[in-house]
């Protein structure tokens, strides 16, 4: 039976480029979310879209845990109020000011928690592309966060992202196999307000530097 021909791949003309752009510039790390739920399905078609996304040897080591029991939810509210008085101890003066000032998750108000691990005993993908870059695996599963940072923003949700926890806590809140690492916390929801600039550079914390200080030639 001979070979059917291969697809036509799609064309993105300047219009589909530029509105790329404004999705990318668009995308925020959300704080404050309203309290209505998306759709029902739309977790889920936001994850099929995810799970399009590039993995080390085709290994898709990425795993979704849905937090929707309100015991769990507080003992992650508990966790970060404990990391988050701690992680204030570490700043003085007026930078202190400015992080007592900050929301700094959307844990009480995100009408969803979707966290997302890395399994690091996976066997699909055979090992392939990861003997010398083992950590591989877990920038993998940071490529899905990003897609769905994307994906969301294009259905108008928005994503914040809670680093200020306990990963070890988190797990044993989730009672999860001892394969799986925490590589994001997420809050997920229609965002109360829209800005085109980050929040924390709006609050004064960090302004975006320059690309040049980023690019070096060898």
């Amino acid at each position: 039976m001979a070979d059917e021909p291969a697809p036509e791949p799609p064309r993105f003309d300047a219009a589909f480029r530029e509105t790329f752009r404004a999705l990318l510039k668009w995308r925020r790390d959300v704080r404050r979310f309203r309290k209505d739920a998306p759709p029902a399905g739309l977790l889920r078609e936001l994850i099929d879209l995810v799970c399009l996304a590039p993995s080390v040897g085709n290994s898709q080591p990425w795993r979704f845990v849905t937090v929707n029991a309100g015991d769990r939810r507080a003992a992650i509210r508990d966790n970060f109020e404990a990391c988050n008085r701690a992680s204030l101890a570490d700043y003085s003066g007026e930078r202190a000011g400015i992080y007592a000032r900050l929301k700094l998750a959307g844990l009480e108000e995100a009408p969803v928690h979707l966290a997302v691990f890395v399994d690091s005993a996976t066997t699909t993908g055979q090992g392939l592309g990861r003997r010398t870059m083992p950590e591989s695996l877990s920038y993998s599963v940071v490529a899905t966060v990003h897609t769905l940072w994307l994906a969301a923003r294009a259905h108008g949700l928005g994503v914040g992202w809670v680093s200020i926890l306990d990963p070890k806590a988190v797990h044993a809140t989730l009672d999860l196999p001892k394969s799986w690492w925490l590589v994001a916390y997420l809050c997920i929801g229609y965002p109360r307000e829209e800005h085109l600039d980050p929040e924390l550079e709006r609050h004064g914390w960090q302004a975006r530097e320059p690309v040049e200080k980023f690019l070096v030639e060898r």
